[in-house]
């Protein structure tokens, strides 16, 4: 197909990720339309570039020798090289090429063996059950902070021991680091970021502590499998910062995956019925609704020698703005993008990412999705959203902050 680009510096009439359009949070996919059409290249005002086509970033994603994930040059200037934001966010798995990339995740990837999933799914069943129990106690209950949210947290907090009395603090603490990724912060978001990583690393010392006096099963605690890491052990910093990261990344997405979920079936009501007259379906639903409305919209990736895109040379040291996005929507990729098909195959979607970077967590993401989203809907089959929703006003994560509903 003839490539009807234009030039990438004019792309960014399209969508400048530091001010974006006003509608851009609500509903960003009639910018993300135009950028696959017109500017799958989009020029930022600072060098940086948008890549929004599916084929560029499953290449992009393929080859991990000219795109790299190591962010120490971007973020250096973005937080302060000496700040807590800079030591957690460039010693997490995400932001992480090989070696340090190899020996956390297969750390990580061991540690959810089927096994350990299988042992965790009555757990995550009892659960969700518990909290749709409660639902039924409140009047108009905020589907995010009463359902979707309590659930990675419960999970996450369990897979590394974080005791009960100490969750309080997770969700905001993981908002707060996640959100300092944003494209354009305030003081104040970066002051809550660098509090969130000094308040988490204080608490995570003294659970590290206990549980290398105590080991638990290494082959079902996460935990246990990071501080007794096969070859070269894990630095302090590169245990606590990706404990972080594991609550971070669990959390997030998981609670977007879901809100996200029950949003699109409100206003689809012929798939919700769809979903419940065939409840097998859900499956292929959660991926589904991971392609529609993905969790994480960007990834990002610098590169390491100069490189031509769409008849564009792009140098050496550019930070590419993965957007996934667009790319679960991409005409060239999915039949009818725009549409729900609870049983669209084949539905390779990016929003657990691609490569060596694919997320490392996308079966427990997956497990939880199927169960909150199928248990809810058997429960309450005509729930109905009511006026308040609020989505969380991010670009880079897409879900919502309250979603308030009538359960009927």
């Amino acid at each position: 197909m003839p490539d009807q680009a234009k030039s990438p510096t004019k792309g960014s009439d399209i969508l400048t990720l530091t001010s974006p359009p006003p509608s851009f949070h609500d509903n960003p996919y009639p910018t993300y339309a135009r950028l696959l059409s017109e500017a799958p290249l989009c020029q930022q005002p600072d060098g940086s570039m948008i890549v929004s086509r599916y084929a560029d970033l499953d290449a992009i994603y393929r080859d991990t020798t000219t795109f790299i994930s190591d962010k120490k040059a971007v973020f250096a200037p973005k937080f302060g090289a000496n700040s807590a934001l800079y030591e957690h966010h460039t010693n997490s798995l995400v932001f992480n090429d090989p070696p340090l990339h190899s020996r956390v995740r297969s750390v990580m990837v061991g540690a959810m063996n089927p096994r350990a999933l299988a042992q965790l799914e009555p757990g995550l069943i009892a659960l969700v059950d518990t909290l749709l129990d409660s639902l039924s106690d409140q009047q108009n209950p905020d589907l995010i902070e009463a359902f979707a949210g309590a659930i990675p947290i419960e999970i996450i907090g369990n897979l590394l021991g974080i005791p009960h009395a100490d969750r309080a603090p997770l969700r905001d603490w993981s908002l707060a680091i996640l959100g300092a990724l944003e494209p354009a912060l305030s003081t104040q978001q970066l002051a809550r970021g660098n509090a969130a990583v000094t308040e988490f690393e204080a608490l995570l010392r003294v659970i590290i502590a206990h549980r290398t006096a105590h080991p638990g099963d290494p082959e079902t605690d996460v935990l246990t499998r990071l501080i007794q890491s096969e070859g070269e052990a894990l630095s302090e910093i590169e245990l606590i910062q990706n404990c972080i990261f594991i609550l971070n990344a669990g959390h997030e997405t998981t609670t977007n995956l879901i809100g996200n979920a029950l949003a699109l079936l409100d206003n689809d009501r012929h798939a919700r019925a769809q979903l419940i007259a065939n409840p097998d379906l859900i499956t292929t639903a959660v991926d589904e609704f991971l392609r529609l409305e993905s969790p994480n919209q960007f990834g990002n990736r610098l590169t390491t020698r100069d490189i031509t895109l769409h008849d564009h040379n792009i140098p050496a040291g550019t930070d590419l703005h993965l957007c996934i996005g667009a790319a679960n929507r991409d005409p060239r990729q999915f039949d009818a993008p725009d549409t729900i098909k609870l049983d669209r195959r084949p539905n390779k979607h990016l929003a657990f990412a691609g490569g060596q970077h694919t997320c490392v967590g996308l079966t427990l993401a997956r497990m939880e999705g199927r169960i909150a989203i199928d248990r809810f809907l058997k429960r309450y089959p005509h729930y109905i959203l009511t006026p308040g929703a609020t989505r969380g006003g991010r670009i880079r994560f897409r879900g919502y902050a309250s979603l308030p509903a009538s359960l009927i």
